[in-house]
């Protein structure tokens, strides 16, 4: 098949469908790269690991760069686009901290609590009107992460924290950033984010530094360039597809963690987590459907 019939027959898929596909391809490549940290974190900081992965996700876009020209980097949001930088280097030192030292499908299903926050952040921060049935959603959420952490007993896993923390950071993130223009560009975007994580992650690192081995040098590449390329599918996603019919297809990592985890690290989630994953992804794919209808609903 040419390159041209691919193109037809993509072009042939409705929005959604597009949407779904960019978007089990990002959930497959940030699986990847989770998997990649937990190699890399036997030798590296997590903080130095942030940083590679910000590094050379920024030199994957040179090229792309070059053949699209520097005027696709013309923006008029750079605080916007500050923020972006700051806030995500914040989740990602917070992921790679925790995704090192935790099963991969316990991480990932408490990261999925990022709804949870911005319900509450929506709140406080935005003074938007939410209605009882997502307070009673975000409550069974929480319930969820409770029942995986347990905290109190032997079983609680201060780890968990740093799972929570990216999400936060992350919800916090959506939050401040909501009005970022629809037209503006995913290269522009990734190229800019990068600018800013990279000198922060770098600070971050220095105090735990520790020079790569070769292996390791491979495996910061690879981290670099799959979350590079993961988070611009994701971008990607949503831009083709309506949210409402894309964002279930994020749970998607759920599945791919868990069987990365297995092969890999020999994980296999509990009863607790298993449980607390299934309150979490009911809740938050419940929240998303009642904001789908508030926002189709007549004004």
């Amino acid at each position: 098949m040419t390159l041209t019939q691919s193109r037809e027959r993509w072009s042939r898929l409705s929005p959604n469908i597009q949407g779904a596909l960019w978007l089990l391809l990002s959930c497959l490549g940030f699986s990847v790269m989770a998997t990649f940290v937990k190699f890399a974190a036997r030798e590296v900081s997590p903080f130095e690991i942030t940083f590679f992965r910000c590094f050379f996700g920024l030199l994957v876009l040179a090229p792309v760069i070059a053949w699209y020209g520097i005027g696709a980097l013309r923006t008029r949001h750079l605080g916007m686009h500050a923020w972006r930088g700051i806030l995500g280097a914040t989740a990602m030192g917070c992921a790679y901290f925790g995704l090192s030292r935790m099963p991969l499908a316990a991480y990932n299903a408490l990261s999925f609590s990022k709804p949870l926050f911005a319900i509450v952040l929506a709140v406080f921060v935005l003074h938007e009107t939410v209605r009882w049935r997502r307070w009673a959603a975000t409550f069974v959420g929480f319930l969820g992460v409770m029942v995986m952490m347990r905290p109190g007993t032997e079983a609680f896993d201060p780890n968990g924290l740093f799972a929570l923390g990216d999400a936060l950071s992350i919800a916090i993130l959506i939050t401040v950033l909501k009005k970022l223009p629809a037209y503006e560009r995913p290269l522009a975007m990734l190229f800019y984010f990068g600018l800013v994580s990279s000198p922060i992650a770098l600070m971050l690192a220095i105090p735990h530094w520790t020079w790569p081995s070769p292996q390791t040098w491979l495996l910061l590449a690879a981290i670099g360039t799959t979350g590079a390329l993961s988070q611009y599918w994701w971008i990607m996603a949503f831009r083709a597809g309506e949210a409402s019919a894309v964002a279930p297809f994020d749970y998607s990592r759920l599945l791919f963690s868990a069987l990365f985890g297995l092969a890999f690290f020999a994980e296999v989630p509990d009863v607790w987590t298993m449980a607390g994953a299934a309150l979490i992804v009911a809740s938050t794919i419940y929240i998303a459907q009642r904001e789908a209808k508030v926002a189709a609903s007549p004004r």
